[in-house]
């Protein structure tokens, strides 16, 4: 069953490629035209502004709290009718420090506001946290896909893990273009697409 999208795609393999190809360029765009300095950095209105710009040529839902469930696997993120509240606090739990960011981004994991593409505009959201507060972003090359997944699974309980995995991986090249465009091909690919390289599109 493929998701409801604007442009008609009823096949998952045409839909899953659709999607990568259009959100990256529009990632790109994201950096190139400097929209990605409007953001509202730390705050669910920001992270809604990303997801809104990465997806809104395909999804209806691009950008909107959703309205159903979801889960990964056992794991079953914020339920609905706790969201709102959820997403309230996130917006006034404190980003001044590395440990304060990450843990404000593992409860943003938990919520999982969105309907698809929680991760991809979720890791943009993060490294603008970093960048505005302590001056440093993730270089995603030096994370290594399972250990990151497997560390923002245990976040949940514990997140030493994702903490010492991200603080490893920080790097002060923060207007880096490239890195940029790199850590977006490297955040799709730890959801399976890796289809087309954002540089190229």
């Amino acid at each position: 069953m493929t998701l409801e999208n604007k442009l008609n795609i009823t096949d998952q393999i045409e839909l899953a490629k659709t999607e990568e190809k259009i959100s990256k360029q529009k990632a790109k765009q994201l950096f190139d035209s400097g929209d990605i300095n409007q953001v509202a950095v730390g705050q669910f209105a920001g992270l809604a502004f990303i997801h809104g710009y990465l997806f809104g040529d395909i999804y209806y839902f691009a950008g909107k709290v959703r309205d159903v469930n979801i889960a990964t696997g056992n794991f079953r993120f914020a339920p609905v009718m706790y969201l709102e509240v959820s997403l309230n606090y996130i917006d006034t739990m404190p980003q001044n420090s590395f440990e304060a960011i990450i843990e404000k981004y593992v409860e943003m994991n938990v919520a999982h506001p969105f309907r698809e593409g929680n991760g991809r505009a979720t890791r943009i959201w993060l490294d603008l946290m970093l960048k505005k507060e302590i001056q440093q972003v993730v270089d995603w090359n030096q994370a290594d896909k399972e250990e990151y997944l497997s560390a923002m699974q245990r976040s949940v309980v514990k997140d030493l893990e994702i903490k010492a995995l991200l603080k490893s991986a920080l790097t002060p090249e923060i207007n880096d273009r490239a890195l940029y465009m790199k850590g977006i091909d490297v955040s799709y690919y730890y959801e399976g697409y890796s289809e087309f390289k954002t540089e190229d599109l």
